[in-house]
């Protein structure tokens, strides 16, 4: 993909999948109370709305990596985008609780299908380090766009037409996709390596599903239910059965060697924990802004709109940062604003103004689009291009990991009205905790031998 018009039309393809990809993580928050209501969903079964969707794509996001190295990225991506988009009807025709849970489980794998080889297309398409650095910086800037504006579009279209056109809105720009990407999206080689690790890939899917269980039942039925406990124990037992099977597997779905590599670790663990407390935050204040100060979803989706307006220019110039202070202090410097922001809401209460909050939701938005990009690029500059896919879904794969542990932990939190705010404080503290321990380890570590 050597003419500079036809990889700038692949960079659009691409981003155009991440976006209704990411659009579908924060788009459902704003609809939650409304799909409660129609479907009759018990407090903690809301949360499995959002994490059906989010085990499944973390959990299967290295395998979809995977299979992309083997088979050809660009082949894959079109499949991702086919079974998202036939998902994504399916959630908006679903007739009750469970057929949403499962539809979303399935939009989920296709979730999964496309992030790790979208972001393999992109460094494929971008060779050199500065060219893809600044493609990336474009690629996240959607992401992020599409994570902040979700809210905000879901309000939009729940207030025009009803929360099951947040789903159908994806059939069009699903099948705009799939032209796009047979027209402009070049295929990869396969690798030359056939195996795939399945006893590891279920080991490790099971493993986040009982941990994500037993967080969200941990809320409701209390942390010292039997089977709160049980689902800790299984949890635990499947990711020691699932390090074991890919430290003797001939080719593990997951080489361990990887994260011998400083950069290549360092860059997954901040991933995890910066979408522990992002994730979560939004979860909790989507039900903070609806349930105790009595907004209508558009409304709430409003009430996003300065984060999305400082993600997006953050993200854009993110790359150039780079360029001139390092990676490693970009990430640093982002992490460390959203966990000031993330101390400075610790006053919330019920009732509390808009005007209170509006700048500490500003500087959280700004603080992640500083670090995604420098992340993403950092993590894909770690490994040679044959295990772009693999490496893209391992940082996919921790971040969503994240993602379900934030919404399952904090959803247990706030599941309770009456001790709504106290767990809302809680879930602050928790998220600038994680947030500061990723900046410090970053900074701590020389990912680069003094070189930017």
């Amino acid at each position: 993909m050597t003419n500079p018009r036809s990889r700038w039309l692949a960079l659009y393809v691409l981003c155009t999948g991440m976006l209704m990809i990411v659009l579908d993580v924060t788009i459902v928050n704003v609809a939650l109370p409304s799909i409660q209501s129609d479907l009759d969903f018990s407090p903690a079964g809301l949360a499995w709305v959002v994490n059906a969707y989010l085990i499944a794509f973390g959990g299967l996001l290295l395998l979809a990596g995977r299979v992309g190295d083997l088979l050809g990225q660009r082949r894959i991506f079109v499949t991702g985008l086919v079974v998202f988009t036939a998902a994504s009807v399916a959630c908006g025709l679903a007739p009750d609780a469970w057929s949403l849970i499962a539809a979303r489980a399935v939009q989920g794998l296709g979730a999964a299908i496309l992030v790790p080889n979208s972001l393999a297309l992109l460094s494929h398409a971008y060779g050199d380090h500065k060219s893809r650095g600044r493609a990336v910086g474009i690629w996240a800037a959607g992401a992020s766009l599409a994570l902040t504006a979700g809210p905000l579009v879901g309000g939009g279209l729940i207030a025009l037409v009803g929360w099951r056109s947040i789903f159908l809105v994806n059939l069009p720009i699903g099948v705009l996709g799939l032209g796009l990407t047979w027209r402009y999206a070049s295929e990869t080689a396969p690798a030359s390596q056939r195996e795939i690790d399945l006893p590891g890939q279920l080991a490790a899917m099971a493993a986040l599903g009982c941990l994500a269980c037993a967080l969200i039942e941990g809320g409701a039925a209390g942390w010292s239910s039997t089977l709160v406990i049980a689902g800790f124990i299984a949890s635990a037992s499947l990711a020691m059965l699932f390090i074991a099977r890919e430290l003797h597997a001939a080719q593990p779905m997951l080489p361990l060697s990887l994260f011998r590599h400083r950069r290549f670790a360092l860059t997954s663990l901040v991933g995890l924990l910066v979408n522990v407390a992002f994730y979560g935050l939004i979860f909790v204040f989507s039900l903070y802004f609806q349930r105790l100060n009595g907004l209508s979803p558009f409304a709430t989706g409003l009430a996003f709109l300065p984060m999305m307006a400082a993600v997006l220019p953050v993200n854009l110039v993110a790359a150039r940062l780079a360029e001139r202070i390092g990676a490693p202090a970009t990430i640093a410097a982002g992490a460390a604003a959203a966990a000031l922001g993330c101390l400075a809401l610790l006053g919330i209460r019920q009732g509390t103004s808009y005007a209170a909050i509006f700048a500490q939701l500003v500087v959280i938005g700004a603080g992640l689009g500083l670090l995604v990009p420098s992340l993403t690029s950092t993590l894909l500059g770690s490994v040679e291009k044959s295990r772009s896919g693999l490496a893209a879904g391992v940082l996919n794969s921790t971040r969503q990991t994240g993602s379900v542990l934030g919404v399952a932990l904090f959803g247990s939190l706030v599941g309770q009205s009456d001790a709504f705010v106290a767990g809302a404080h809680v879930a602050l503290i928790i998220s600038a905790g994680l947030l500061m321990a990723a900046a410090a380890a970053i900074l701590s570590a020389r990912l680069f031998d003094g070189r930017p």
